[in-house]
């Protein structure tokens, strides 16, 4: 879940909290007179209709605050599969206008602010949280009570949805009116967070198997298997440029670690390629042993950008392998097994088939093709040629001018399966040994 950081403000979160997106539409998204029924029914039909979770449940508590239901904060928790995220949450607010869509790391479960938050109670035990903010037990109960009071709400609900694995989905509710939610507002809000929580659950589901699939495939590839690209040979032919790299001496590495330091030393590997892949608009699509294969599309992104994109990622990623040598992050083996890393880096352009190949029973979304057979070839001259990134000449050809000039010709090599001799050019980087 690579995103560029937001400002919160006026709101604040905790460190372990990333705000993904915000809508600040207001009122203006919901009919500004609406009965019970007239939110049931908007449940029952147009919300369903709605895709993007935060538009749904922003214009939900805006439909609800002009049912004159007395809600005016809300906050939805959701959990999810993601290797980096425990789970989402919305937050709308009459007061400020704003409906934010944030993010919880993995361990924000273990953070105080979590804890000692009433929602802890209501995801990890199921409970059912009611606290009066008027009274000092109240505003003793927790310490965002406090907070909230200040704000002025007088009272504050926590409600588990539904359970999501280990996890309850939750949903709090919080009035400014004196004397909190009244008898009849707790059960006209009942009626229609029962049908509001139907919706909940159909985006969970939509929203983990997003995760699943961008995680596994990529961003792109995992849309075109959710947009319903399944059957064998689905795909198309892209134009591209191929991204390719190698660890060296991984076999010595692996006879000389055992299969969980192997696994560290790999995983700090290829989280420092993919961050540069992904930072310079590629698609990884596939971690072939110690290998990494990546394109850049030049449909998506131009000609020439897509080989810039992809010679930049390519430098990126030797400079974080540089420094990973430079200063190896606790936790790792002992470097003296390991130390320093080397990798080898090939880029070619070409067109390759984007697609499902594989059994009738197990498909791989990959790319395939000539383009991907002589990038891997290029890639093998780094080592005897003593380079870290080498390209081809239909890559050089379309870089900038100026990007052209600053390589270095390395002459004509053959390449196995290639008639013709190619032209191998390196691109200039810091220093890094791969004998």
């Amino acid at each position: 879940m690579t995103r560029h950081a937001l400002d919160p403000s006026p709101r604040t979160y905790a460190a372990s909290v990333q705000l993904l997106a915000r809508s600040s539409r207001g009122a203006s998204c919901a009919p500004s007179d609406q009965t019970l029924e007239d939110v049931k029914s908007w449940l029952l039909n147009d919300a369903t209709s709605i895709k993007d979770v935060m538009l749904m449940y922003e214009e939900f508590m805006w439909r609800c605050h002009a049912a004159n239901l007395g809600i005016d904060r809300a906050t939805l928790h959701v959990g999810t599969l993601h290797p980096r995220v425990i789970g989402f949450s919305w937050f709308w607010s009459a007061l400020d206008g704003f409906c934010d869509e944030i993010a919880a790391d993995a361990n924000a479960i273990q953070h105080e602010a979590f804890t000692r938050n009433p929602l802890y109670k209501v995801m990890a035990e199921g409970e059912f949280v009611k606290v009066d903010l008027e009274t000092d037990e109240g505003l003793n109960a927790f310490p965002i009570m406090t907070e909230l009071a200040e704000q002025g709400y007088t009272n504050y609900v926590a409600i588990p949805l539904s359970a999501a694995g280990a996890m309850n989905n939750a949903m709090t509710l919080a009035t400014t009116r004196k004397g909190g939610f009244q008898d009849g507002d707790k059960e006209r809000i009942r009626s229609v967070i029962e049908l509001f929580a139907l919706h909940v659950e159909r985006h969970i589901v939509q929203r983990i198997a997003r995760n699943v699939a961008d995680t596994y495939l990529g961003p792109i590839a995992g849309q075109r298997v959710l947009d319903g690209e399944i059957k064998r040979g689905d795909g198309e032919a892209i134009d591209a440029v191929v991204f390719m790299s190698d660890m060296r001496g991984f076999t010595q590495l692996a006879d000389r670690m055992s299969g969980p330091e192997v696994t560290a030393i790999l995983n700090a590997y290829f989280d420092r390629v993919s961050t540069s892949v992904l930072a310079h608009g590629g698609e990884i699509l596939k971690f072939m042993g110690d290998g990494v294969l990546a394109v850049f599309d030049q449909k998506a992104l131009g000609r020439e950008a897509a080989a810039d994109a992809a010679v930049k990622a390519a430098r990126a990623v030797l400079s974080a392998i540089d420094d990973f040598n430079e200063t190896p992050p606790e936790g790792l083996p002992d470097p003296a097994v390991w130390h320093p890393l080397k990798i080898g880096i090939g880029l070619h352009m070409g067109e390759v088939f984007f697609g499902n190949v594989g059994g009738e029973e197990r498909l791989d979304f990959t790319v395939i093709g000539r383009a991907v057979n002589e990038t891997s070839r290029v890639e093998s001259l780094c080592k005897p040629l003593g380079k870290t990134l080498l390209l081809t000449d239909p890559v050089r050809s379309a870089l900038p001018t100026g990007l052209q000039s600053a390589l270095d010709p390395m002459g004509d090599h053959e390449l196995r399966g290639v008639g013709s001799p190619v032209a191998i050019y390196s691109a200039p980087t810091r220093d890094m040994a791969v004998n």
